[in-house]
C-alpha cells in the first residue's frame, strides 16, 4: 500500500467517524461519505454500494446505544425494520430501472419542507405527542415506501423516517431519532444485500469506514440522549438544508437544466 493510498484511507476513516456522529443524531451521513468516496476516485456505483455497507455500522451502533437506554422497543419495532429491509431490497433492484433524475427533481424541495416543519413547528420536544396512524398501518405504508426510496436513491431517507415518526406516529424527537436508526438499518441492509450480490462493494474500504462509523455513532447517540431535542432539532434542520443544497448544486439537477442555470 502506497503512502497516497494510506492517506486516502485515513481521510475516508475520519470522514466516516464524522458521518457516523452526524447520522446518529440527525441523519444525512451519506452527505459526507459519498462525496469523499467520489473525491478519492471511486466510481459512482461502487461508491453508493460501498456506502450502503459502511453506513450500516452507524445505524447499528446508534440502535444499540439507544436500545440500551430504553429508547427503542426492539420487540415491537422489529417487524417495521423487516418491512424497511424488504423496501430497501426492492428499491435497490429498481435502481437500475428508475432514473435517478426522476427522484432528484423533487427531493431537495421535500427536504426543505421537512426542515421548515421542524424549524417552525412549536412545542417539538422529547415527549410523545398525538398518534395519528396506528402502528400497523404506519409499518405497512410509510416504512416500506421510505425503504423503497432508500434503496432506489437514498439521500434524506432518515429525515423522511423522522418526519413520519413525529407527524404520524406521535413520537417525541429523541424517540423518533432512536427508532429511525433501527428502521434505517433495515432499509440499508436490504439494499446492501442486493449490491453484495451484484459485486459492486469495495469490502476493505467499506469495513474500514464501518469501524469509523461505529465509533462516531456511539459518540453522537450518547450526546443526543444527553441533550435531547435541543441538539436534535437544529442538527436535523441543518442536515436537511445542507442535503437539499448539495442536490441542487449539481449542474445536472433537473430543475437547473430546466431553468438553464
Amino acid at each position: 500500500m502506497t503512502d497516497i493510498a494510506f492517506q486516502f484511507l485515513l481521510v475516508l476513516f475520519l470522514a466516516a467517524c464524522f458521518a457516523g456522529f452526524v447520522d446518529s443524531i440527525a441523519g444525512g451521513g451519506g452527505l459526507i461519505t459519498i462525496p469523499v468516496l467520489l473525491i478519492v476516485g471511486i466510481p459512482p456505483l461502487q461508491a453508493i454500494a460501498t456506502n450502503k455497507l459502511q453506513s450500516q455500522f452507524a445505524a447499528a451502533s446508534a440502535t444499540i446505544a439507544y436500545a440500551r437506554k430504553g429508547h427503542i422497543n426492539l420487540h415491537s419495532q422489529l417487524p417495521m425494520a423487516l418491512m424497511a429491509m424488504a423496501g430497501g431490497a426492492c428499491g435497490a433492484l429498481l435502481a437500475s430501472v428508475v432514473p435517478a433524475s426522476v427522484l432528484a427533481g423533487a427531493i431537495p424541495f421535500l427536504l426543505i419542507a421537512i426542515a421548515l416543519f421542524f424549524a417552525l413547528k412549536p412545542n417539538l420536544a422529547d415527549a410523545d405527542g398525538h398518534r395519528r396512524v396506528p402502528p400497523f398501518v404506519f409499518g405497512i405504508t410509510v416504512v416500506p415506501l421510505v425503504g423503497l426510496y432508500d434503496g432506489v436513491f437514498g439521500p434524506g431517507a432518515g429525515s423522511f423516517y423522522m418526519l413520519g415518526f413525529v407527524l404520524l406516529a406521535g413520537f417525541g424527537l429523541l424517540k423518533a431519532t432512536a427508532n429511525t436508526k433501527l428502521i434505517n438499518f433495515g432499509s440499508n441492509f436490504g439494499s446492501f444485500l442486493v449490491f453484495a450480490v451484484t459485486g459492486s462493494i469495495l469490502w476493505k474500504v467499506g469495513l474500514m469506514m464501518g469501524v469509523g462509523q461505529f465509533i462516531g455513532a456511539q459518540i453522537g447517540s450518547g450526546l443526543a440522549m444527553k441533550k435531547g431535542a435541543k441538539l436534535i432539532k437544529p442538527l436535523l434542520v441543518i442536515s436537511c438544508l445542507a442535503l437539499a443544497a448539495k442536490l441542487l448544486a449539481d449542474p445536472g439537477h433537473p430543475v437547473r437544466v430546466w431553468l438553464g442555470w
